[in-house]
């Protein structure tokens, strides 16, 4: 019985403010429209999302257009990188290095291995409970492809760098073995072409 993930990437937001709250550019607002028209049809039988605001306004559209609720769990969260602020210039090859050591973590933040168990740990919970619906998740980039590197290695540094603000996977799986993964937001910029 195959099991539909729906990996969607929160639209872009500002960097000034409270990681937790701080919500869409006026350019996100217009990405989560296009998410809600994108997902209406495909049957979305559940939404969980991160907590963080950015990640639950995203779906909110489309929760609201199939009178949903949406969810949220806290193990979902954006992965904490430190407790002091990275300069810019130094977040790119921090996070680099913390792919290639999934046990590296600034001072006080959490490494990429502590943010894959925590978050894997929920998605697998999820693929258990919803056994055969389909499931959109509110999250961030780097916690989507820790998650789906967990079933599949090839998503990666690289990969999480060519992801945008918002983005869309479809994951398919069968208990919990990942069956395919398709990108469906450019899907949906082709369509609009």
């Amino acid at each position: 019985m195959n099991t539909i993930i729906y990996m969607v990437r929160h639209a872009e937001s500002p960097y000034a403010g409270n990681e937790r709250t701080r919500g869409l550019t006026p350019i996100g607002k217009l990405s989560a429209e296009t998410i809600t028209n994108l997902l209406r049809d495909e049957g979305v039988d559940v939404i969980l999302s991160s907590p963080y605001a950015r990640a639950v306004l995203t779906l909110e559209g489309l929760a609201k257009e199939l009178g949903l609720e949406i969810k949220t769990n806290e193990d979902l969260r954006e992965r904490h990188f430190s407790d002091d602020v990275i300069p810019d210039e130094h977040f790119m090859p921090f996070l680099k290095k913390s792919f290639e050591d999934p046990s590296y973590s600034l001072p006080g933040g959490e490494s990429s291995a502590a943010c894959q168990h925590r978050s894997v740990t929920v998605l697998k919970s999820i693929l258990d409970e919803c056994k055969g619906q389909k499931i959109a998740i509110g999250t961030h980039g780097n916690v989507m492809t820790r998650m789906m590197n967990y079933f599949d290695p090839r998503y990666e540094f690289d990969f999480m760098n060519e992801t945008t603000k918002p983005d869309v996977y479809k994951l398919q799986f069968e208990d919990l073995e990942l069956q395919a993964v398709t990108r469906l937001w450019t899907e949906q910029k082709d369509r609009e072409a």
